[in-house]
């Protein structure tokens, strides 16, 4: 009985690591997204709405982490990168593709089997990008490879852009950045950059090997999920759990609308910065409600949003 066991969780534990050595299952994927109630794509993959992404545009790294700090979210913000278009926001649904250092013989069975099984050609650090759709974001855990290590210069770069529209999250060296910047809109996040390009001969010289698709993935201090938003501006990058996105959304906006109005009520001396600064009083609540009805076709919110918000309030 305890032999018959131990063979069933060791076909287990095969079967799992084949599914984690390349492209995560819909069935597992969905399983570690149990959060999330909306659409999907076809492989399991959490597809947060076009009109939230456009929201989220907005939306500040400090607004972000304060709800998911508050939702017990610790690991989902990483800084320290380089950055292609500095000045502009990325926001895109997170597509993984998680590397390790080059070893051959796993190597070659992961390049056998999709070549011959799952029909994949060229090397191993395009299958993610083939995979790739509009809005989504690259996200790659290259554990901070440097000298031979980048996978991506202005080749894969336009084609990236191309399925995408958006730029990529890199933990680890490019090359070509040159050919990057000039793609444009390229916004995009990474380690380092290095001349070398990285080597994919099992049977000569290798230094890289993709051993998931679309798993969860580390980058840095992060626990980045599939389907998960990437908000990246300000030389830092937030991954927020798509279940929470709405919630980061709407607090954004209502954070955004307070300080609008609180700093026009300072400007016009209305207030003190001491009534503003702390809870407000029922008379600031009730002019701010005034406000919002009042200036409602001019906000940079939304306005059925506004009038959402004005519904849940007693002011």
């Amino acid at each position: 009985m305890y032999r018959i066991q131990f063979v069933l969780l060791a076909l287990v534990s095969v079967l799992s690591f084949e599914t984690l050595a390349q492209q995560i299952s819909k069935e597992e994927l969905i399983f570690l997204t149990p959060e999330w109630k909306g659409e999907r794509y076809p492989d399991g993959r959490p597809k947060v709405s076009d009109a939230l992404l456009d929201r989220m545009k907005r939306v500040t790294l400090e607004e972000a982490w304060a709800v998911l700090r508050n939702e017990n979210y610790k690991y989902q913000y990483e800084d320290g990168w380089n950055t292609i278009n500095p000045d502009s926001v990325l926001v895109g649904r997170a597509v993984t593709a998680t590397f390790v250092p080059g070893r051959p013989d796993i190597h070659r069975v992961i390049d056998d089997r999709g070549h011959n099984r799952d029909k994949r050609v060229k090397s191993q650090n395009s299958w993610p990008i083939d995979m790739l759709v509009k809005r989504d974001v690259y996200v790659v855990d290259q554990f901070g490879a440097h000298v031979d290590g980048p996978t991506i210069g202005d080749n894969l770069g336009n084609s990236i852009f191309a399925k995408t529209g958006n730029g990529i999250v890199y933990n680890g060296a490019i090359r070509d950045i040159n050919g990057l910047k000039e793609i444009g809109s390229f916004t995009s996040f990474f380690r380092t950059y290095h001349p070398s390009h990285h080597l994919n001969d099992p049977n000569g010289q290798l230094n890289t090997t993709l051993v998931g698709i679309n798993t969860p993935t580390r980058v840095g201090n992060a626990t980045v999920v599939p389907g998960d938003v990437v908000l990246g501006r300000d030389g830092g990058v937030i991954f927020i759990p798509p279940h929470l996105a709405e919630k980061v959304v709407k607090t954004s906006e209502i954070v955004r609308l307070r300080d609008m109005f609180g700093h026009q009520r300072l400007r016009e001396q209305k207030y003190t910065p001491g009534q503003i600064d702390s809870r407000w009083s029922d008379e600031i609540e009730k002019d701010f409600s005034q406000w919002l009805n009042a200036n409602m076709n001019k906000l940079p919110v939304p306005k059925e949003q506004i009038q959402e918000f004005l519904k849940q309030r007693t002011w």
